[in-house]
């Protein structure tokens, strides 16, 4: 997701690092379909690589305690037998992504990578995982071309933004019936590639503009905006500049509707924007509610992190890792081997319910892909509805 420009990263040569990993008795396999073993891997470690600290915290924070929930779960279930967490705080910034992405392949240890959580920072990572032979699954980094660069250790555990973006556009039309839509991006790899999508949807919209991560004058865009006419305004980017941009549109006048994707989809974005201009903005998602997961993970969630409700992304986040947990109760002590352990995974996810099984390119099986549309009332982000597929 967060895309700015990055410094060329050439030169690096790394190898895929070949190791045993250290055995210990374990139960019977009940994981994927690459064999079964009673000798689990033990003493690895699982990255999770996103923004932990900076404007877009609060997505990332969220992933990562579902991925911490898994593996805690698993150490009290293997005490003699453990995994690591490693994390690998991007701040979302591609610029900070190569030199993470170089840490975790140098370490022997890190077996597999949950992320990275952007699609920016993926951009200029996940060639450094691949020449590392590092498996990732990414629980939330949707820009489709992210599958189309033949990278073989890439996997995707949410439909992409050729579904999100069609979506969105069919709630526009079909749900707002707004007549009149003006589009805004953040320039990132994600903001910019869901606005594209939306637009193949809803048609020539009343207006767009371009605005910059890390702006908070929106001045400018405000005055295109309100004498477009539009009473919609759909806005590809993350919750900050989403949430000042509203604030200011409100402030100057205007009575529409704000649409966004998953990477506004968080509390924090009615903070920015205040709850009052906030209320009634719709935010879409291409996953289920996470509060509404399936099994224990709601309750489990809530006891692990001082009652806080699981926010976007964490159920996907707590399900991949648990892919990456099997393979290691399996024994799959190599990368090579956990990445053979995940392209033959089919499973059902205990806490999304979503079957994770992986196309040749990485991309989640397109039957499994959802897309929801949330609404902000009374201070909440909320579920609205399930986007009924085209």
């Amino acid at each position: 997701m967060r895309q700015k420009l990055a410094r060329a990263f050439g030169g690096i040569a790394i190898a895929a690092l070949v190791f045993g990993g250290a055995a210990c008795q374990a139960g019977e396999d009940d994981g994927g379909d690459s064999g079964s073993g009673s000798s689990a891997a033990c003493g690895m470690k699982i990255g999770f690589f996103g923004a932990l600290t900076g404007d877009a915290a609060g997505l990332g924070i969220h992933m990562r305690n579902g991925t911490k929930l898994a593996i805690d779960q698993y150490n009290k279930e293997n005490a003699d037998c453990t995994a690591e967490l490693v994390e690998y705080d991007s701040q979302g910034d591609p610029a900070k992504a190569p030199a993470l992405a170089t840490q975790a392949v140098s370490d022997q240890k890190v077996i597999a990578i949950i992320g990275p959580a952007f699609s920016g920072e993926s951009e200029v990572a996940d060639p450094i995982f691949q020449q590392g032979n590092l498996p990732t699954i990414s629980p939330s980094a949707t820009r489709p071309s992210l599958s189309e660069k033949g990278w073989t250790v890439f996997h995707r555990g949410v439909g992409n933004d050729t579904s999100q973006g069609p979506a969105a556009g069919r709630y526009i039309k079909n749900v707002l019936k707004a007549e009149k839509v003006y589009v805004v991006d953040d320039q990132s790899a994600y903001g910019a590639g869901l606005a594209d999508e939306v637009k193949k949807v809803i048609g020539t919209p009343a207006g767009e503009d371009k605005v910059a991560v890390k702006q908070t004058n929106f001045s400018a865009v405000v005055t295109k905006i309100k004498n477009s006419g539009a009473t919609a305004l759909f806005f590809g980017g993350y919750y900050t500049e989403a949430g000042l941009l509203l604030k200011q549109l409100k402030g100057a006048g205007w009575q529409g509707t704000m649409i966004a994707g998953d990477g506004v989809n968080d509390a924090n974005f009615i903070t920015v924007a205040g709850q009052q201009v906030a209320e009634g903005t719709i935010l879409t998602c291409p996953c289920a509610p996470a509060t509404e997961a399936k099994g224990t993970f709601v309750t489990d969630y809530k006891t692990a992190f001082d009652n806080a409700e699981p926010g976007t992304y964490a159920d996907v986040s707590f399900d991949i890792t648990k892919i990456v947990l099997e393979g290691l109760k399996d024994g799959k002590a190599t990368r090579a081997d956990m990445l053979s352990w995940i392209k033959a995974y089919n499973k059902a996810g205990t806490a999304t319910g979503v079957t994770y099984k992986f196309e040749s390119n990485g991309e989640l099986d397109p039957t499994q892909v959802i897309v929801w549309a949330f609404k902000v009332q009374g201070g909440k982000v909320v579920p609205d509805v399930e986007i009924p597929k085209a």
